[in-house]
């Protein structure tokens, strides 16, 4: 039986063609409350029908604006309080992520023993990760420090005050809007803190290197524009990204006619990056066989992350629209 406070919590969900995922995150959802909303953007399939038989709360976004996951649950909010106006917490959740029973109860505690803690979330986990090497990295990814962080994903619980007050989430962020919505929390005096406890699985389903170098792509157009708010913010993965996918490639070939391909000797410092991070992975926990395949990916990535840094500046530029970037 749901205690007061469960019962005073509600659920925004938000999704796009996610399929029977979606089936999966409604499900676990109704197993922690009632007050459930979910938004979907667009889809072509038949997540909208799903949902209503599930006797959710559904709102479908109108196509007059870009599909942004910020907007997505922005709008959810919103309905949510207008449904429930009495609704003291929210939980953000993904609807290709099942929430884990028991992580609901422990985050409410935490928050309600902790007036200074405004975000709480916990340890996704990949349903499937030995089903594509993509999805392992996805699962390594997941596995953050415990603790107080800087910033977290967009599966977390927060109170409805807290998400009011830092006036939700920025809807013109295609990515990196939840650390950006942290960046605002946290100047707000409150505290992010990530839980050891279980919080979801998620579903990554990428089976195809084009998907994650797509979605490798939306990190580096996240960098680049969450920094335009924020410009302290995402430094150093912007300087990695201009170093190895630019710099170090331009001096390479630039200098090889005069040092008569002496240059090309720079490449081995894409193997010290690759021996560095293995090390650094390992000692944080990695295993160590699937920290060299981590660490490969993470030398790998910095040339899709300054293809999206290059993307936002110059749809900025030109003034283009800026529209989701997708990798299912």
């Amino acid at each position: 039986m749901l205690n007061q406070a469960s019962e005073k919590t509600g659920f925004v969900a938000i999704g796009r063609n996610e399929g029977a995922r979606l089936e999966r995150c409604i499900d676990g959802l109704l197993r922690n409350g009632a007050r459930i909303v979910y938004v979907d953007s667009g889809s072509q399939d038949d997540s909208i029908a799903a949902a209503e038989k599930c006797g959710v709360s559904v709102l479908a976004l109108s196509d007059d604006k870009p599909f942004t996951a910020a907007r997505a649950r922005n709008e959810g909010f919103s309905r949510l309080v207008e449904q429930w106006p009495d609704t003291s917490l929210v939980m953000f959740i993904d609807g290709d992520c099942e929430l884990v029973d028991e992580f609901v109860p422990v985050a409410i505690k935490e928050l309600h023993e902790n007036p200074t803690v405004g975000i709480v979330t916990g340890r996704c986990k990949e349903r499937y990760p030995d089903a594509s090497v993509y999805n392992r990295l996805c699962d390594i990814e997941w596995d953050g420090p415990v603790g107080e962080i800087d910033a977290c994903g967009g599966i977390f619980i927060t109170r409805t005050s807290t998400f009011q007050a830092a006036n939700g989430f920025n809807s013109s962020l295609i990515a990196g809007e939840e650390p950006e919505f942290c960046i605002r929390v946290r100047a707000a005096d409150e505290t992010v803190v990530r839980l050891k406890n279980d919080m979801c699985f998620h579903d990554a389903n990428m089976r195809r290197f084009g998907q994650w170098w797509r979605r490798a792509i939306r990190a580096g157009h996240s960098y680049a524009q969450v920094s335009q708010l924020h410009p302290g913010y995402y430094l150093s993965e912007r300087r990695r990204a201009w170093f190895w996918g630019a710099v170090l490639p331009g001096v390479i070939l630039t200098a090889a006619p005069i040092t008569g391909g002496w240059s090309g000797v720079l490449i081995l410092l894409y193997g010290v990056s690759f021996l560095k991070s293995r090390r650094g992975l390992i000692k944080s926990g990695v295993q160590q066989k699937f920290a060299g395949v981590y660490a490969g990916f993470l030398v790998l990535s910095k040339f899709p992350n300054l293809i999206g840094l290059l993307s936002y500046h110059r749809k900025k530029l030109f003034r283009q629209p800026v529209n989701i970037v997708e990798y299912k």
